[in-house]
């Protein structure tokens, strides 16, 4: 699954506080979320961090949300090493400050060992520059070993994004209200769920989570094909869960 975790500073704004204090709240939805994704057995989930296009905000924002990502980093370790979690990143990472990026670095290899559930943060993530990057990454080996773009296949390509063993999400999540992708994971969505809601995200916690899950098992996904008959291809799951309604694991 993916989630745009959207609607800090608003929910600030509508309680007279700080957009610190938004954020703040927001680190603390993304643990409770993570939990909940880890007990309910998804498989993976990828948590939209921060956008190239959030570079644009003010510069004494950009610092506060670097440094709240630097100490998430560095506060969740024990929580990744207890709950057997894998740690991910995509996106531009050598563009990141320094300190974050070798705080990223170190809480990736800690938990390198684990085998349970993929949480991954895009962080200075645009989907358009990744389906660039790849681009030119696969334009590159064409010229190095006279490959003809004409070979290409999907899986090629697929080889060429930030992660390739990023399964595409079943479901994407967006908070806020808003109802755009806002150029996240153009590429891994397209056939993915859409559920949206108005809740922003430091209010989202594990009710919310289900509710989405309760919708996502009342859709039928055909993938292009006719009611009822799902291709060979798909990689989704039945849904089950501890809790009456809910699916067990969307990707």
């Amino acid at each position: 699954m993916a989630i745009i975790m959207d609607g800090n500073g608003r929910w600030a704004r509508r309680l007279g506080l700080s957009r610190r204090r938004g954020h703040s709240e927001g680190a603390e939805s993304v643990r409770a979320i993570i939990r909940e994704c880890s007990r309910l057995g998804v498989e993976q989930i990828t948590l939209y961090a921060f956008s190239t296009e959030n570079w644009r905000r003010p510069r004494t924002e950009v610092r506060l949300l670097m440094a709240l990502m630097k100490r998430f980093l560095v506060s969740e370790r024990g929580e990744l090493i207890e709950n057997n979690l894998r740690l991910r990143a995509i996106g531009r990472l050598a563009e990141l400050p320094e300190d974050v990026r070798e705080a990223l670095e170190k809480s990736i290899q800690i938990c390198v060992n684990n085998t349970g559930m993929i949480v991954r943060l895009a962080l200075n993530y645009g989907g358009r520059q990744e389906i660039l990057d790849a681009a030119r990454k696969m334009a590159l080996e064409a010229r190095r070993n006279r490959q003809e773009p004409e070979d290409w296949t999907e899986q090629d390509f697929k080889g060429a994004l930030y992660d390739p063993e990023m399964t595409d999400p079943d479901i994407l999540i967006r908070t806020g209200g808003e109802m755009r992708l806002s150029n996240f994971l153009l590429w891994q969505l397209s056939y993915a769920e859409l559920w949206f809601t108005k809740t922003c995200w430091p209010e989202f916690r594990a009710a919310h989570l289900r509710q989405a899950f309760r919708a996502y098992a009342h859709r039928e996904r055909r993938f292009g094909g006719l009611k009822g008959r799902r291709p060979a291809t798909t990689h989704s799951v039945p849904l089950r869960g501890s809790e009456r309604g809910a699916p067990s694991r969307p990707g």
